[in-house]
């Protein structure tokens, strides 16, 4: 479970929910690279506790994605992998762009089928 609650939203700064909003985006085009490394920068900042709960979820999710595309990948063999992937990659783009609108407003965001593996 996370530590990071809805009340310390409403004081996350301009800077946490834009860093925010990009770490979401960010997983778009460059994978888990820029949400891994905004968890481990942030991770140990307890002011910073928004950007670290938003860093995780995307980091998690993007593993989540990864598992997809290998899962997919796999699939190919019988044909419906290409579906698959399909799906999981405009999956991962809207629910990025959602996240993304989410995280700019100040709120908490979570991914509706993330796998929790980083807490």
């Amino acid at each position: 479970m996370s530590n990071f609650n809805e009340a310390q939203a409403s004081v996350a700064t301009p800077d946490d929910r834009n860093l925010a909003m990009l770490t979401h985006l960010s997983g778009i085009l460059f994978w888990f690279v820029v949400p891994l490394v905004m968890w481990l920068v942030h991770k140990d900042k307890p002011e910073r506790a928004y950007l670290t709960d938003q860093a995780k979820e995307a980091l998690n999710f993007q593993i989540t994605v990864t598992i997809g595309y290998i899962v997919s990948s796999v699939l190919t063999v019988i044909l419906i992998g290409f579906l698959m992937w399909f799906a999981v990659w405009l999956a991962c783009v809207v629910l990025s762009i959602i996240a993304a609108l989410k995280a700019k407003d100040g709120v908490a965001y979570r991914y509706p089928f993330a796998l929790r593996l980083v807490s």
